[in-house]
């Protein structure tokens, strides 16, 4: 089977009827009258092997194009000296792992398997195709990040959530409604079935802060990989445990405002005050304060001001009002 890569990265077979639903799809239109998800085939039970599997040019009908007709099939082209392939390759397996068998995907080595590589004109790797329905509907080239990646594979399935990503929004849902027992035993289910899952690590160290066990904060905080420590949700968990130990020991907040209006220039009070307001929950006048000393003393103590600010919006998330707001006064304070 020959087949033509569209301008956009893109496959499409090589037949009149395949190249006019390439048109289609450079033009973003998509292949034409898609069957839903819903009306294909029951997904069937897939062991973990059958998820992530490598294929060859002998097995690739089956394996793809065949195996397309019952659930998406991702196939990732890559080869062991290609640099990209091996930042692709890991975390392209793991959200589709992520899927429990709503997608599958094949790992193609183009150097074992040079004659397929040629009948699907790939000329740079990583390479990835995905299919359904023994067609090729969408494809780039390139190593992209996660956030591009899901909304690859979330287009396969039609917006479909994965048990995943379902079982983590129902932790979420619990850890907001306070039953805590319910998001700690879903939080880790999801971390023991994926150690490096970034939304349960970060849940499970939010879970041991909302119920005061910072030792046990400490302790998982300590254990994560360097790289983990960097994920975005993550580093906002441990900014969150670092602000709160910071409020706890930073005082009193009456004696902290009685010893503030002797001296409102005294700025490591007005800080201190600032991180037990945090310490509270109080995050606005946390907030309000740490600008006020900012606004007075801009470089006092290396911009401790700017910084625990930066650290609070990071805790808070950049969605929340108070950090939207905050964003913008610090930013006309600078700017001024």
């Amino acid at each position: 089977m020959e087949f033509t890569m569209n301008p956009d990265g893109s496959l499409v077979p090589d037949s009149a009827e395949g190249k006019k639903e390439g048109e289609k799809m450079a033009q973003g239109k998509g292949p034409e009258d898609p069957a839903p998800l819903s009306a294909a085939p029951e997904p069937q039970a897939a062991s973990p092997g059958d998820i992530v599997k490598d294929s060859n040019t002998a097995s690739f009908m089956a394996d793809v194009i065949e195996a397309s007709n019952t659930q998406p099939v991702i196939v990732d082209f890559w080869a062991p000296w290609c640099g990209p392939c091996k930042q692709l390759g890991p975390a392209l397996e793991k959200l589709v792992r992520a899927t429990a068998g709503m997608v599958r995907l094949v790992k193609i080595n183009i150097d074992e398997n040079q004659e397929l590589a040629t009948q699907m004109h790939i000329q740079s790797i990583p390479a990835v195709y995905a299919f359904k329905g023994g067609q090729p509907v969408d494809g780039f080239t390139g190593a992209l990040p996660e956030s591009q990646l899901k909304t690859f594979i979330s287009k396969l399935t039609d917006g479909a959530q994965s048990p995943v990503d379902a079982a983590l929004e129902e932790a979420q849902a619990a850890f907001d409604a306070g039953d805590f027992e319910a998001a700690s035993a879903i939080f880790n289910k999801v971390q023991t079935q994926d150690p490096g899952n970034e939304t349960a690590l970060s849940g499970m160290i939010r879970m041991a802060l909302a119920t005061g066990e910072m030792d046990r904060c400490r302790k998982m905080i300590e254990s994560l990989p360097a790289e983990l420590t960097k994920k975005p949700e993550i580093a906002a968990a441990i900014a969150s445990v670092e602000l709160s130990q910071a409020g706890r020991e930073s005082g009193n907040v009456d004696e902290l405002q009685n010893k503030l209006e002797t001296d409102e220039n005294d700025h490591q009070t007005r800080f201190d005050l600032a991180m037990a307001f945090y310490g509270q929950g109080r995050n606005e006048d946390a907030i309000e304060e740490l600008l006020d000393l900012f606004r007075r003393a801009p470089k006092w103590d290396e911009e401790a001001a700017r910084k625990q600010l930066l650290k609070i919006f990071e805790a808070l998330g950049a969605a929340d009002p108070l950090v939207v707001s905050g964003r913008r006064k610090l930013s006309s304070i600078l700017f001024s």
